[in-house]
């Protein structure tokens, strides 16, 4: 369920160590004990490494990191704040995002919540936490994700150069606390959700501020139109 063969090839070579550790074997039993019990796991098993196998670690120019999972059945598909093509309405934090999307470059992506365009560009979308049980958010936290996905950060912060890093919420910048600002770009606001969004997240032009700063030091920008 859980090995490094399902992971494309370049973050196998990076994380294979990984999958060694106590805690990842902790998390495998876990989750093998969550489909004995028939519990609904989300999104589907091959979709749980769907970020990093969209995104890998030599091409990624921005990360924006989530939470965990929708618990939504057929909304998640393991990229942070993504759902799947037909998903209407859309979730209300995408919503916003779009929004803010469209008052900062006149981008109107309100037709779609479906980001694999922007994974397929070098935007890896993190969640910290990925999977859920149907129905039950943050079921799966403290379950041993934290770590894997603590040390993806970590690789990137390391091996990558001029990274943008976008940073929704306190619980993504405390995530994104260790990220060398000498060496990488962080962007920092509230969340896009609709308790926070108004208190900084609107006008906050992270796309435009994303773009200007990859362009600055000669990385292709990213065409958030999809």
């Amino acid at each position: 369920m859980l090995h490094t063969t399902t992971l494309e090839p370049s973050w196998q070579k990076a994380l294979s160590e990984e999958f060694d550790k106590p805690y990842m074997k902790e998390l495998k039993v876990f989750l093998e004990e969550q489909t004995a019990e028939q519990k609904e796991i989300l999104p589907e098993t091959p979709f749980w490494f769907n970020a990093l196998n969209s995104t890998p670690l030599d091409q990624v120019k921005v990360v924006i990191l989530g939470q965990d999972p929708y618990p939504t059945a057929g909304h998640a598909h393991g990229l942070a704040f993504s759902v799947m093509p037909e998903v209407k309405p859309l979730p209300k934090s995408l919503q916003n995002i779009n929004r803010e999307l469209y008052d900062d470059l006149g981008i109107d992506n309100s037709h779609t919540g479906y980001l694999q365009p922007w994974a397929k560009q070098g935007v890896l979308l993190l969640n910290d936490v990925l999977t859920v049980e149907a129905g039950k958010s943050n079921a799966h936290k403290g379950k041993g994700w934290e770590m894997f996905t603590r040390s993806v950060i970590e690789m990137i912060n390391e091996k990558c150069e001029h990274v943008v890093f976008i940073l929704w919420g306190n619980y993504a910048q405390k995530k994104g606390a260790s990220i060398d600002q000498e060496r990488h770009f962080v962007i920092k606001s509230p969340h896009p959700s609709p308790l926070s969004a108004y208190r900084g997240f609107y006008g906050s032009k992270p796309f435009s501020r994303t773009n200007d700063y990859l362009r600055s030091h000669g990385i292709s920008e990213i065409d958030w139109q999809i």
